[in-house]
């Protein structure tokens, strides 16, 4: 499924610490999660695809130096943001 508006805002509203956070460490990592399961998701039918394949390892990429700040930074919820995402770490 694609990351469209709706998607976007309801994301955003679940890992929020406040109301007006749209930019937090935790939303990143989520929308950037739920990017990279959608390209998982289009790679098993296109598994030619080399050129979105690159955006994808770069989106990993992000998001792995994203979770090791925040693990730094604050690793209870670290932890919390992990299991939810549903990631192995």
């Amino acid at each position: 499924m694609y990351l469209n508006i709706e998607n976007k805002k309801k994301i955003i509203q679940k890992y929020q610490t406040n109301i007006k956070d749209k930019g937090s460490t935790q939303v990143q990592i989520a929308l950037l999660t739920f990017k990279i399961n959608s390209l998982q998701k289009h790679f098993t039918i296109h598994k030619k695809d080399h050129h979105s394949r690159r955006g994808l390892l770069r989106m990993i990429s992000q998001r792995k130096k994203l979770l090791n700040y925040f693990k730094k930074i604050k690793f209870k919820s670290y932890n919390i943001l992990i299991e939810s995402l549903g990631l192995r770490k």
